[in-house]
């Protein structure tokens, strides 16, 4: 490791949040081993994943939360516990080399009106993933495209690096309201609506095994939460973002082609989909926005 590179990772803490995710660890780890600022928080998992940061990241700070409170709130516990100018939130199925962690860094220095910088995120075979657009709700997404650092409206969150002294300027990290999915979305939308840089370095290429951060003995009902979460989250971003009008209209369509995808799913069954339709609908049944969005945010 070059004195430069070792200098940019004395500047980053790297912040990864687990659930059920004991087979993402070793190969985690083999990148950020020798990093100097690590924290893990687990989500109340149900598998070894404690354990797993304990024999893989022993050096790591290991923050176990009670119960599985959501994606967004568990970052926000772990950036809590950030003393250094950057955090990487890091999804535990991304596979990240200390140069590709050093080289965001040195991006963020370079472009100090930066708040959020993110690499291009690829598939095992090297296809780029869609993992930055314009603002999703105003432009068709597409990826793969920039051939230098980018200003773009949208980022994922599986590999983000935040400058922490921006969050207060942005209205702070993760809003508890997003429990999974959309609170990258509604963090990007924030710091763009702020006049902030969400900064795409395309020469930076880190592998993102989508999807691959959960794996149990039960993957339909993984694959049910993942629609009712997903579902109410789209909805709520809308409650937020465009009003309770516009998120009951949402959620009316949705209702609606819902009902018609889990009848699709009954004729050409797949577990997994019929599953995914299930819970959708479920989500939808039980979604009352304001008084979701006042337990969630009280709770936390």
């Amino acid at each position: 490791m070059s004195p430069s590179e070792s200098a940019a990772l004395d500047q980053v803490t790297v912040l990864t949040v687990t659930y059920n995710s004991a087979h993402c660890i070793a190969p985690l780890a083999a990148g950020l081993a020798g990093l100097p600022h690590v924290i893990v928080v687990d989500n109340a998992s149900a598998d070894d994943s404690c354990a797993q940061v304990r024999t893989h990241l022993p050096a790591a700070r290991l923050l176990a939360m009670p119960a599985n409170r959501g994606y967004g709130a568990a970052n926000n516990a772990g950036l809590a516990e950030v003393r250094t100018p950057y955090a990487l939130l890091l999804n535990p199925d991304c596979l990240v080399q200390p140069g590709q962690i050093a080289a965001l860094v040195r991006g963020a220095q370079t472009w100090p009106d930066a708040t959020l910088v993110v690499p291009q995120l690829t598939e095992a075979s090297g296809a780029p993933q869609l993992n930055y657009s314009w603002p999703r709700e105003t432009w068709a997404p597409q990826t793969g495209g920039a051939e230098g650092p980018l200003n773009v409206g949208y980022a994922c969150a599986a590999a983000m690096l935040v400058r922490m002294q921006d969050l207060p300027r942005i209205g702070g990290a993760f809003d508890p309201l997003f429990f999974l999915y959309y609170e990258d979305e509604d963090l990007c939308l924030r710091a763009f609506q702020a006049r902030r840089q969400i900064l795409v370095l395309p020469e930076v290429r880190i592998t993102h095994l989508s999807r691959g951060s959960v794996r149990g003995s039960r993957p339909w009902c993984a694959e049910y939460w993942r629609g009712y979460h997903h579902v109410q989250s789209k909805i709520l971003f809308a409650w937020k973002h465009a009003g309770a009008a516009a998120a009951r209209r949402l959620r009316r369509r949705a209702l609606l082609a819902a009902a018609l995808n889990l009848a699709a799913r009954c004729l050409l069954p797949s577990p997994k989909h019929l599953a995914r339709a299930w819970g959708r609908l479920r989500g939808l049944a039980a979604l009352d926005t304001g008084a979701l969005a006042q337990a969630r945010r009280a709770a936390h």
